[in-house]
């Protein structure tokens, strides 16, 4: 069940955008914003919805997904305490392009796209931020296209794990991965099947490069796994 939870500035405090801000600048957009607590598993935005709030995740996890013209479902990705999303369609208008559950647990802060708006013209510094998410969105996006053009379905599972391993310490060479998405949702975001994906860790698993370790994940030689992609991306002559 969702509940409301009290939105202050300490609420805002957190998030990426409104660091530059001090604690009265904070308190003044929370005035225009609610928060609450949603279950696991709760759709937030759905695809193709005409609503155009601005949404903050405080804390938990939530997985924005899209869905081809036939109906497969991609993982896009996944998003933590302190992330913004639905901001595209705050910004011109149109309906949502992806669906965003929660996969744990989590609160939302809400913001209505006209004080989103607001907030932008009142304080470029938060304006730069958005602009600076935007723009690594769009890295992404382009990384991404490069590699469904150019890699084979190995080296697009290789891609994936180390664009996971970044999001972890390193520790000479050894990355802990200790929230591993499934094969399955690995599977959706390189676009192939899950024993693809089983397979090719397992292999990765016998050349010395990933192992289990309970629950976690562990990539043995970040540099390995890199060179390894580096040098499909860019084969000798």
């Amino acid at each position: 069940m969702t509940r409301v939870v009290e939105t202050t500035a300490d609420t805002l405090i957190g998030i990426d955008i409104f660091r530059s801000l001090d604690n009265d600048e904070r308190a003044a957009i929370a005035r225009h914003c609610h928060t609450f607590r949603h279950p696991t598993h709760t759709d937030i935005v759905c695809n193709q919805d005409d609503s155009h709030d601005v949404y903050f995740l405080i804390g938990g996890k939530v997985r924005a997904t899209i869905y081809s013209r036939v109906g497969k479902e991609v993982s896009f990705r996944d998003m933590r305490a302190g992330e913004m999303f639905g901001d595209l369609s705050a910004i011109d208008g149109r309906p949502r392009s992806a669906n965003v559950t929660t996969l744990e647990e989590s609160v939302v802060l809400n913001m209505s796209s006209s004080t989103f708006h607001d907030v932008l013209r009142s304080h470029p510094q938060v304006a730069f931020a958005v602009l600076c998410g935007l723009t690594e969105l769009v890295r992404h996006l382009s990384d991404r296209v490069v590699e469904f053009s150019t890699l084979g379905v190995n080296n697009r599972i290789h891609a994936e794990l180390l664009r996971l391993a970044k999001e972890y310490p390193c520790n000479g060479g050894l990355v802990e991965i200790t929230e591993p998405p499934t094969h399955a949702d690995i599977a959706s975001r390189v676009s192939t099947r899950r024993e693809a994906v089983t397979k090719e860790l397992s292999r990765l698993s016998d050349a010395g490069l990933v192992e289990r370790r309970g629950k976690s994940l562990v990539v043995r030689d970040l540099e390995r796994l890199e060179r390894i992609i580096d040098d499909v991306k860019s084969p000798s002559d």
